[in-house]
């Protein structure tokens, strides 16, 4: 069952002088003057300092030394070294606002100290200071570890190994490369090589981070294993990974070229031209490193491709540089174009309707991805996050994007061939793509070989790619829409949804930060699909959210309300101050459970218009999305612009049509 869709009001521009309509016309303004020539939007997308950090590492491994960008990009890390931690000293975090981070800090000084920074500047002594007093950088994760070995910092032995030969494991082997997430497959693969080779970085100022340790790198006796600790995985894997460093030199070297060609091959094929490897920067620069380690010459189109891609995410802004983790056109353009169609009128309506079409030129048809690994003979048909990663179409963009084609035709009211055929492919591939238990991951399905986060090489906990409530939600809320909502797959969603509903009401975020975003989520997918708003499912998650709104009227919540890695969620979390996007998802899904009229939702409508500036934009400096929860944290700089305009738009549709029912799947 799906409700009515609301009438012309949806895509009419109303006028007048309410706030509410003042606030909506300018925002989509403001987005209208940001679509690109060619019809699709981009906006900036930021992690923390790390990848820049990683970046100016990567250069000096080569010795490509730039000192104009570097001194741009140290500024960068200087600022948010200020900026990001405002009431304390020294060290950078993963989020604004938040806690010092050991392994983040670690790469940002090294970044410095190569960039030229003395170990005596203030800002030098006071993140030293920070990552002593929080255990020293002996307590760096695995990626970090393996960053100062290539510098000489710390011995290969402070690595965990992970050979090469697991490119030749039978599928059915326990750790097949099948079996771990695409994020993890593009890192990895080249990474295996890498490892394996152990060369060593051009240095020639003998920069060292000595200071960073409270004992000694080559006094060490135990570093860090994986997320979890549980026993016996830890012993039986503490074990393996100590019999694997003692068998190194043993491997025949014949086993180790066939296994090297392997990753050669996997990551060449995947090199995905000018948006590279995995579309993602760390398996970006592992690639770089791994031709190197295989004798590839820097004038070779594959090192030259390589390394193209990795430039492409340098952003230049004023006086400082950063780098981008990947790119996000498609997510951007999809998102974009429902919150216009939410705003209506007709300049809005065309401007979806070219990023729209735009989107179909970037649907993936002709190439069955690794995620055919588990699902063999399915079609393919969908879209990726980037430009381009052909190889990894994900199922949450997937959605996304149909959800709003399907949205444009009825909109418009008139044929979209190719969006009918782009739709009737994608719905195929998604349905494809479900996992048991009615779920859908992002990138593969069944993807739960849980045992797998327990490897000391899995310190991030952050290997698999599991069913999450915010993407199941995605992809019922498309079924919902088409009119699928009584099939047996979107049945099985919904029931999937219920069971992972948490205690107090709530869903968990695992894309976004964290229970506002999932529960948004979540609820506008099983209002879409019908599920009455008396349900005691839709009640308690709009108790839940009315205990969560701030004082000021907005909603808000930072990464530390993910639990720890294999433990359980924190207690009492606490509220973090009122961000743009997060009163949006708050207030969608408050209106999905059919609570326009509530108090609560007028409040958080005032919240925006009396915060939005005169650009139409909203100011937002909190990272409220998430790569890898407790881990790797993004600041889309599209959200602030894009939620507030929808939430805002879908108040004024919902007073106009007289109705508290939403109609759409988001």
């Amino acid at each position: 069952m799906t409700h009515d869709r609301p009438t012309s009001p949806m895509y009419e521009q109303p006028a007048g002088g309410d706030p509410l309509d003042a606030a909506v016309r300018e925002a989509a303004r403001h987005l209208l003057e940001r679509q690109r020539p060619d019809g699709h939007w981009v906006f900036e997308l930021e992690a923390d300092a790390t990848i820049p950090a990683e970046y100016v590492m990567l250069r000096h491994f080569f010795g490509h030394r730039d000192p104009l960008r570097e001194a741009r990009i140290g500024r960068y890390l200087r600022r948010v070294q200020r900026e990001q931690r405002p009431n304390a000293e020294g060290g950078w975090p993963l989020f604004h606002g938040g806690p010092l981070d050991i392994s983040c800090s670690v790469k940002a000084y090294l970044a410095l100290r190569l960039i030229g920074d003395a170990a005596d500047a203030p800002h030098m002594r006071a993140a030293r200071d920070a990552i002593l007093a929080a255990g020293g950088a002996e307590r760096c994760n695995v990626f970090t570890r393996a960053a100062l070995a290539l510098y000489g910092i710390i011995p290969w032995r402070a690595v965990p190994v992970m050979p090469p030969e697991i490119m030749l494991l039978p599928r059915w082997f326990p750790f097949h490369i099948s079996k771990i997430a695409y994020w993890a497959r593009t890192v990895l693969v080249p990474l295996t090589v890498v490892m394996e080779r152990r060369p060593r970085a051009l240095n020639p100022t003998g920069v060292t981070v000595d200071e960073l340790f409270r004992t000694p790198p080559e006094q060490v006796r135990e570093w860090p294993g994986g997320a979890h600790q549980a026993e016996p995985w830890s012993s039986l894997f503490k074990g393996l990974d100590a019999a694997l460093h003692r068998a190194r030199a043993i491997f025949p070297r014949s086993h180790r070229a066939r296994a090297e060609a392997a990753c050669e091959r996997f990551v060449t094929e995947r090199l995905n031209g000018e948006d590279g490897l995995g579309a993602i920067y760390p398996a970006m620069a592992n690639a770089v490193l791994m031709y190197h380690c295989l004798g590839v010459a820097d004038d070779d189109p594959r090192m030259r491709t390589a390394w193209g891609a990795i430039e492409k995410l340098v952003e230049d802004r004023a006086e400082e540089s950063y780098v981008q983790p990947c790119l996000s056109p498609v997510w951007d353009t999809a998102l974009v174009s429902h919150a216009l169609m939410e705003a209506g009128g007709p300049p809005a309506l065309q401007a979806a309707g070219r990023g729209l079409r735009w989107l179909l030129g970037r649907e993936i048809t002709d190439l069955a991805g690794d995620w055919a690994w588990q699902r063999p003979g399915l079609r393919p048909g969908g879209w990726a996050f980037q430009y381009a990663n052909p190889h990894y179409p994900d199922v949450d963009d997937t959605a996304v994007v149909v959800l709003a084609m399907d949205r444009y035709r009825h909109a418009a009211a008139e044929t979209e061939a190719g969006m009918d055929g782009a739709i009737a492919r994608a719905t195929e591939w998604t349905l494809g793509m479900q996992s048991r238990g009615g779920g859908w991951g992002a990138f593969d399905a069944d993807n739960t070989f849980h045992y797998l986060n327990h490897i000391p090489f899995a310190d991030h906990g952050a290997l698999l790619d599991p069913p999450t409530a915010d993407v199941s939600g995605r992809c019922l809320a498309m079924l919902a829409q088409l009119g699928r909502g009584e099939e047996p797959a979107a049945r099985a969603a919904i029931d999937y949804l219920l069971r992972e509903q948490e205690a107090d009401g709530s869903w968990y975020g695992r894309w976004g930060v964290n229970y506002v975003y999932g529960t948004w989520s979540a609820l506008t997918a099983l209002n879409a699909a019908g599920l009455p708003h008396d349900h005691p499912a839709m009640r308690r998650a709009v108790q839940w959210l009315l205990e969560r709104q701030n004082e000021d009227g907005g909603w808000g919540e930072d990464g530390m309300s993910y639990p720890a890695r294999g433990g359980t969620r924190p207690d009492g979390l606490e509220h973090a101050p009122s961000s743009a996007s997060q009163t949006a998802w708050a207030m969608l899904a408050l209106m999905a459970a059919g609570e326009a009229e509530h108090e609560a939702v007028q409040r958080g409508a005032e919240w925006l218009v009396e915060r939005q500036r005169p650009d139409g934009d909203w100011p937002e400096e909190d990272y409220t999305g998430t790569g890898f929860p407790r881990v790797f944290y993004l600041r889309y700089h599209g959200y602030r612009r894009i939620f507030p305009l929808w939430a805002l738009a879908r108040l004024r549709n919902l007073r106009a049509s007289n109705t508290r029912q939403v109609a759409f799947g988001l």
